[in-house]
């Protein structure tokens, strides 16, 4: 049976895309259209077929290969070759170091206090500032998710690093390298040449975090660089793995934490429940312990809800490497098979009125008889995100010590719109004034 589909597009797909304002809307358009599965064009692959039934996803949950075409707007990130697309041999073992550096509860509680103390001096900030002042939220916590990252993977390896500086070198580079992907004319050079010395300030600044942690100055146990030079790896792949766990980390929790303050400021009454559940477990301390965020169960029931209307990573992509049947279709090898991550939160099978916010869907039970892939916010499989489980422990702290002190209210006159940029990003930021709780 053929995979139904939009006509060809000479253009490969680009005016469809930006007519739909965006590929994270028109992945949601298609599947509204064509059903389940659709074939499609994208930019760096002229045929994709994408999915969006969570048990139809089962069908291609074991691929571990990525087309490279779709990830094309990486390769300046990295001299050793693409990481996000290596082949599955290589990436095999690569993905086990990462993994003993980012997963796991030993690593998470020996780095706890330093993520503690960042989130608190964000807290002291955010407090000190005039009341009704708006805040950048998308800023601010993109460059908190970034000093915890240092601190974590890298061994501390971030004294000196500009943070704020790191997290606008990578919005200068994948919004130059991301528009080259999309073809977007370009008349003025100067973009191009702030793209460049942006990533040769991101380079040089890993560079120097690689040199002291040889001269082990910054050392730490578990850090990645130790890690990935005791597995053998080259300096130029250490530094493309700093490189891109930077850009990963920094997006993923500080994106998070974002929309979900957004929300929480647009429904009250879950703040206010929020505030309570922190009240009642924090009993005025200005943090949670380690353990005590198992104790966070509303707090946690909100972060998943705010991660399916808005999953940082919008969408992902893996190749068939060989003929899939999937329903009534088969998809031949060598297609690209996209992953369509905000399409399928929005299933209406399984998430009714699937625009609306409702931390309820996962309350304890409510999962019962959901498809295990009806909620994929980092992704599946051999290519889903190392650092889901440090993420997680990261977004559920600094929202326990933002939510404690602090209410969040949205900006007046201020419209937060979605777009698709590597994350899902709002496009003019989520500004939001704040006040301490109670007044």
């Amino acid at each position: 049976m053929r995979i139904p589909g939009p006509a060809h597009q000479e253009d490969g797909g680009l005016s469809a895309v930006a007519d739909a304002g965006g590929l994270h809307r028109y992945q949601v358009r298609l599947h509204d259209a064509y059903g389940p599965v659709v074939r499609f064009q994208l930019p760096g692959a002229d045929a994709v077929v994408s999915i969006c039934d969570p048990v139809l996803l089962e069908a291609v949950a074991h691929l571990d290969e990525r087309p490279p075409g779709l990830f094309a707007f990486l390769d300046p990130l990295c001299e050793a070759g693409n990481l996000q697309v290596l082949g599955a041999e290589e990436h095999t073992p690569w993905r086990r170091v990462l993994l003993s550096v980012l997963a796991g509860r030993p690593a998470h509680e020996r780095h706890f206090a330093g993520f503690t103390e960042q989130a608190v001096l964000l807290a002291d900030r955010l407090a000190a500032r005039p009341e009704g002042e708006p805040i950048e939220l998308q800023q601010e916590l993109a460059a908190l998710s970034l000093r915890m990252i240092c601190g974590f993977a890298l061994g501390g390896a971030d004294a000196g690093t500009d943070a704020d500086r790191v997290v606008a070198a990578f919005e200068e580079v994948l919004t130059e390298h991301l528009g080259r992907l999309y073809r977007v004319p370009r008349t003025d050079p100067r973009p191009a040449a702030r793209a460049d010395e942006a990533l040769a300030y991101l380079r040089a600044t890993v560079d120097r975090a690689v040199a002291a942690h040889r001269a082990g100055e910054r050392a730490g146990p578990g850090d990645l660089i130790g890690a990935l030079a005791e597995a053998g790896e080259s300096p130029a792949r250490i530094r493309d793995t700093v490189m891109v766990t930077l850009l990963a980390a920094h997006h993923t929790t500080g994106v998070a934490v974002s929309w979900t303050l957004h929300l929480l400021g647009r429904h009250p009454e879950a703040a206010d429940r929020v505030g309570a559940e922190l009240d009642r477990v924090l009993g005025g301390r200005a943090a949670p312990d380690y353990g005590d965020l198992r104790r966070l169960t509303y707090l946690d029931m909100v972060l998943k809800e705010s991660m399916r209307l808005f999953p940082p990573g919008p969408y992902g992509a893996r190749e068939a490497t060989s003929d899939l049947a999937v329903g009534p279709y088969t998809i031949p090898a060598g297609t690209a098979v996209f992953l369509p991550i905000r399409a399928v939160h929005l299933n209406a099978a399984y998430w009714p009125d699937p625009e609306r916010f409702d931390p309820g869907r996962f309350a304890p039970g409510a999962a019962a008889g959901r498809p295990r892939l009806a909620h994929i916010p980092f992704g599946f499989g051999p290519r889903g995100c190392e650092g889901a489980a440090l993420a997680t422990v990261e977004a559920r702290l600094v929202l326990a010590v933002l939510l404690a002190r602090l209410r969040f209210s949205p900006a007046p006159g201020h419209e937060v719109t979605p777009v698709e940029r590597f994350v899902l990003w709002a496009r003019d930021g989520i500004r939001m004034t704040v006040r301490p709780r109670g007044r």
